[in-house]
């Protein structure tokens, strides 16, 4: 395992494993951290994971973890990595099992008070609206052939289907939609577990929040977003379910003679990968666009579902309850993207797996309205614990490959927090503080206890303090549905 003797120190935030560390790495690997959050991360083989993703072929400048980093598969969940096209590689390992799990936030013109009677129905209809918990199907019956049409049109197909809003695509990464997918990539297994499952929830560290905006940290670009002190706002967290799960597994598996093709050493077969520019990488890359496409309908359909909760409680009781759309944005994905280095500007394959996007002002692929002051991010907390709406800089254009945290980050196993959480305890821990849950599971429950992660709070003001992202709001659960 990588060690405190192993590190150099490089800034405030930030330290380095050098190439001298292994003969093998290609590549520097770099990490955001402050003192108390780098025990935690030298505790486990993260670190470990990281130097390997440092010896992939085509990598470029050095590879990075994000202070929310911890052991993952191949690839530390955390992680960043660039490789060069078309001879750098892509790794499934590199974009994870759920693709494209990210987040939506949804916003509401009312404050809390108003809705606080309400609460308790509402995050009663929320569950009942949102299918949750493993292998649930949902209320969406595809037609024949229609899976399809969901795989290459993404978010645009919830908009044709009458579950999305053009304004909800234009505040959704890439549209809702990557233009590479290539639905035939995709295996007869996947689309089977996929099928049913369209506008569900799923269950591990998925959930719905309501929550309140308690704390903003930036008036002036709150208020760009629509965000306010008080206000009501609804977070989706959720990915491709069965149907991404299974691609990564069939890739994961084909590469395991691909790497032998192209006579790639690797130091860790959870690292499986094949040339970016080669069939079979071509053909990972179309399968997991369609996955995340997937993904981008499935949020979508989602948003939907939460605003007819809403509707259902509300109407009536309180004036004006619809919710509008911050951003959705993803945490799972490889994207070719071009970005500077050394001075020259290349075309990349960018993997951040459990990292979010974080284009800075000026950035041509973000919505008008946001242009100026950057990509919303939107970094979850534990449940029962704040979750953070921040921006893009500049910064994390030259430091990161535009790259930030996306989350608290494990300090357990799920294993290990349902052997030290007693499931029923937390609910009534949780109901006492006032925040509502709903969960069809007590020992899932326990296996996202707020203990069970890092503070969320402590991983934002390290990528504040290392100018990757900035801090424009702070939210706090009112209602929690989990599958």
């Amino acid at each position: 395992m990588v060690g405190a003797r192993d590190l150099k120190k490089i800034g405030d935030f930030l330290y380095e494993i050098p190439t001298s560390h292994r003969s093998d790495m290609r590549v520097p690997a770099r990490f955001y951290a402050d003192d108390r959050l780098l025990d935690g991360i030298t505790g486990d083989r993260s670190l470990e994971q990281l130097v390997n993703t440092a010896t992939l072929p085509g990598v470029v400048r050095y590879v990075l973890a994000m202070p929310d980093i911890h052991q993952g598969y191949g690839f530390p969940i955390g992680g960043v990595a660039a490789t060069e096209l078309p001879d750098g590689v892509i790794s499934p390992g590199g974009v994870g099992y759920d693709i494209n799990c990210g987040v939506r936030l949804l916003a509401s013109p009312l404050e809390a008070d108003a809705v606080q009677p309400h609460l308790d129905q509402l995050a009663t209809v929320l569950y009942a609206n949102c299918p949750s918990g493993v292998g649930q199907g949902g209320p969406v019956k595809l037609k024949p052939g229609e899976l399809d049409e969901v795989m290459q049109n993404g978010a645009r197909w919830a908009l044709k289907r009458g579950f999305a809003t053009e304004a909800d695509l234009d505040r959704t990464e890439e549209g809702g939609c990557l233009a590479g997918a290539d639905a035939d990539r995709v295996s007869a297994r996947a689309r089977d577990r996929g099928r049913g499952q369209v506008g569900t929830l799923g269950a591990g560290n998925h959930f719905i929040e309501v929550d309140v905006v308690d704390r903003v940290q930036d008036e002036d670009t709150a208020r760009r977003l629509g965000l306010f002190s008080g206000q009501v706002v609804a977070q989706i967290h959720c990915g491709s379910r069965g149907l991404g799960h299974q691609v990564c597994t069939d890739y994961v598996n084909l590469f395991q003679k691909t790497v032998r093709k192209y006579g790639l050493t690797l130091p860790d077969r959870e690292l499986v990968c094949a040339p970016a520019g080669s069939p079979e990488g071509r053909n990972y890359l179309a399968a997991m666009q369609a996955a995340a496409n997937y993904a981008f309908a499935n949020r979508q359909v989602l948003a939907f579902h939460i605003r007819r909760s809403f509707e259902q409680v509300l109407a009536g009781r309180v004036k004006n309850h619809h919710l509008f759309q911050i951003y959705d944005i993803a945490h799972n994905m490889a994207k070719i993207e071009s970005h500077t280095v050394d001075g020259r500007r290349l075309t990349l394959c960018v993997h951040r797996k459990g990292a979010t996007r974080a284009f800075g002002p000026g950035s041509a692929v973000l919505p008008a309205a946001y242009r100026d002051i950057g990509q919303p991010v939107l970094v979850p907390g534990s449940m029962g614990t704040s979750s953070w709406v921040l921006v893009g800089t500049a910064g994390a254009m030259d430091q990161t490959f535009g790259s930030t945290c996306h989350g608290a980050g494990r300090t357990m196993s799920r294993h290990q927090a349902k052997r030290s959480v007693h499931g029923a305890g937390l609910r009534e821990e949780l109901e006492t503080r006032g925040i509502k849950v709903r969960a069809g599971s007590l020992s899932g429950l326990a296996e996202e206890a707020p203990g069970a992660y890092k503070d969320v709070d402590r991983v934002v003001e390290v990528v504040h303090g290392a100018g990757i992202a900035r801090r424009v709001a702070r939210l706090t659960p009112l209602a929690v549905i989990k599958g």
